[in-house]
């Protein structure tokens, strides 16, 4: 497939994806070029109303649903934006993607891990990031930042600390091509600067010109 370059950005709650997505996509502005920024779920109409229930603190949703409603926004996402985007030679920059499942439904829910992959794999079309960035942090950190910020609490957020940790924990054990694993316990100039670092090692065309 001759497609552009695929980022996401992966980690637990209060790690500062929110923070670190649009810097970077800043920097990549900064460099000249002009990416695509999306969220998963969301991104589309459907999507976005799909990220709306799922995300509602008083829906009552089943793992299964939840699972089929996170798996059917990323369809229409990848479809509708990533996709075309990547064909067309594009950069896209996406908080979250098919990781996400793998630590929040898979190992935070319980669900059976054959079953969670292959939905993954049927939302996506086997369509996987040349780069994830995943930010570690102890859950405890997180929820503390989560706090002391104020933030309105959403159904994932009110989950037990033990589900949040099962999440962590797949997190920090992600290897692979292209994984990049990044201590969200920096300050967010440092954190950005390391993430740009990774992005830059990975794909050094990205540097602005005379860097190169």
């Amino acid at each position: 497939m001759n497609h552009g370059f695929f980022i996401v950005l992966e980690g637990p709650e209060g790690s500062g994806k929110s923070s670190l997505w649009p810097a970077l996509g800043e920097k990549l502005r900064g460099a000249g070029h002009a990416p695509v920024m999306v969220r998963d779920p969301g991104g589309t109409p459907a999507a976005d109303a799909l990220r709306h229930e799922l995300l509602h603190a008083d829906r009552p949703w089943t793992p299964e649903q939840e699972l089929l409603y996170y798996v059917t926004a990323r369809a229409d996402l990848v479809g509708q934006i990533i996709r075309p985007a990547l064909l067309a030679g594009k950069i896209v920059l996406s908080d979250r993607y098919d990781l996400s499942t793998m630590a929040y439904q898979a190992s935070g829910r319980g669900l059976p891990l054959p079953m969670v992959s292959w939905v993954n794999s049927a939302a996506t079309g086997g369509l996987a990031p040349d780069l994830t960035l995943i930010l570690d942090l102890p859950t405890e950190v997180g929820l503390a930042r989560q706090l002391a910020a104020g933030k309105v609490r959403d159904r994932l957020d009110r989950e037990s600390t033990e589900f949040h940790r099962r999440a962590a924990a797949r997190y920090r054990e992600e290897r692979g091509p292209g994984v990049v694993h990044l201590d969200a316990t920096l300050p967010p100039d440092a954190l950005a600067e390391a993430a740009w670092a990774a992005i830059l090692a990975a794909r050094p065309a990205l540097a602005p010109a005379g860097v190169r």
